[in-house]
C-alpha cells in the first residue's frame, strides 16, 4: 500500500508540473496581446515597454516560467493585469458558487444516471433498455451550449420562473444550470452502471442468489449494485473534479459568479496570471480528486490492492 501511495503521488506531481508547463507554452503561441487589451490600439511605444517591464513580459519564457513556478510555491498566483486583484484571492471567493453547482449537478446525474443504468442491465432487450439507452446516448451527445439555450426557451414557455418568486436569481440560475450540467454525469453514469451490473448479474453467485429465490430488488440491491460502486463512485469523483474545474460555457449562460466564468472573462483578455492561475487551481482539484480516488479504490475493490501488493519471493 505504501508503493501504491508513493507511485500515485509522485505521478500526480509530473501530472501537475506537465500541465502548467504545457499552458505556459500555449498561452504564449494565442494570437493576442495583453497589452494591447489593456491600453488600447493607440498606445505608444514607450508604454508598452514600460508595462512589459511592469509585467515581466520583457524577460526570456523559460525565466517567466521559473519565476512563476517559485512565486507559486510561494503561494501566490499573481494579480490581474486588468483588476490588480490576486487571482488566488478571485478564485477562492468563486470557489464555493461552483462547489454548490458542482454537487447539484452530479446529484442530479446520480439519482437519475444510476436508477437508467440499473434498469437497462435488468431488463435487456426490451423497450425501456432501447429506449433508455437513446436517451443516455442523447444526453451525452448534447451540447452544453444548446442543452442551456433549450432549458432557458423552455423554462420561459412554461413562465417556470413566476412560480419560483421567493427564491433569488442566483437560485433559480444555479437550478436550471446544474440542470444542464446534470446531463453528462447522468449519461456517463448510466453507460457505467449498466456495463458493470449487466457483468455482475451474469456471476455465479448472482445465479446462486435467483436460484435461492431471493426477491430481484434484494438481489440488485443488495449483492449485485454492492460490487458495481467502485467504478460507479470513481466516475462520479472523476466527473465531480471536471465541473469544480469550472464549467465555464454554463456559467456564462446563466451569469453565475463561479470561477469558470471569472477564466473565460481573463481567457477574453489575455490576462496570463488569471489564465495561468485558473489552470493551476483546476488540476490541483482534478488531480487531488483523482488521487483520493485511486487511495480509495483499494478499500472499495480487494483486487486492486492484491495486484498492487508486493509478491512475495
Amino acid at each position: 500500500m505504501k508503493n501504491y501511495f508513493l507511485k500515485k503521488l509522485s505521478s500526480s506531481v509530473f501530472v501537475l508540473l506537465g500541465t502548467l508547463l504545457l499552458t505556459f507554452i500555449l498561452i504564449q503561441a494565442i494570437p493576442g496581446d495583453p497589452i494591447q487589451n489593456f491600453i488600447g490600439q493607440r498606445a505608444d511605444l514607450e508604454t508598452i515597454a514600460h508595462l512589459k517591464q511592469e509585467w515581466g513580459l520583457d524577460q526570456s519564457i523559460p525565466y517567466q516560467f521559473m519565476k512563476y513556478i517559485g512565486r507559486t510555491l510561494q503561494g501566490n498566483l499573481g494579480q490581474s493585469y486588468f483588476t490588480h486583484e490576486s487571482v488566488l484571492n478571485n478564485l477562492l471567493e468563486r470557489l464555493p458558487v461552483t462547489a454548490l453547482l458542482a454537487a447539484l449537478a452530479i446529484l442530479i446525474g446520480a439519482l437519475i444516471g444510476i436508477p437508467f443504468g440499473i434498469l437497462s442491465a435488468t431488463y435487456p432487450n426490451t423497450f425501456l433498455a432501447k429506449m433508455l439507452l437513446f436517451l443516455t446516448l442523447l444526453g451525452s451527445s448534447l451540447p452544453v451550449f444548446w442543452a442551456g439555450v433549450l432549458i432557458l426557451i423552455a423554462v420561459s414557455k412554461i413562465k417556470m420562473l413566476d412560480a419560483t418568486n421567493s427564491l433569488s436569481p442566483l437560485a433559480i440560475n444555479l437550478f436550471l444550470a446544474a440542470l444542464v450540467l446534470g446531463i453528462r454525469p447522468w449519461a456517463m453514469l448510466a453507460r457505467v452502471t449498466q456495463s458493470q451490473m449487466g457483468e455482475v448479474l451474469q456471476e455465479d453467485y448472482i445465479l446462486s442468489a435467483w436460484a435461492r429465490g431471493l426477491s430481484k430488488k434484494r438481489i440488485i440491491l443488495n449483492h449485485a449494485l454492492r460490487n458495481c460502486w467502485a467504478p460507479i463512485l470513481t466516475a462520479l469523483a472523476l466527473d465531480f473534479g471536471s465541473l469544480l474545474s469550472g464549467a465555464a460555457i454554463t456559467e456564462t449562460i446563466f451569469g453565475i459568479p463561479g470561477m469558470g466564468k471569472f477564466a473565460l472573462t481573463g481567457l477574453a483578455r489575455r490576462d496570463y496570471p488569471v489564465i495561468m492561475g485558473m489552470v493551476l487551481f483546476s488540476a490541483l482539484i482534478f488531480i487531488s480528486i483523482n488521487f483520493l480516488t485511486d487511495l480509495m479504490l483499494p478499500i472499495l475493490d480487494p483486487k486492486i490492492k492484491r495486484n498492487n501488493s508486493p509478491n512475495p519471493s
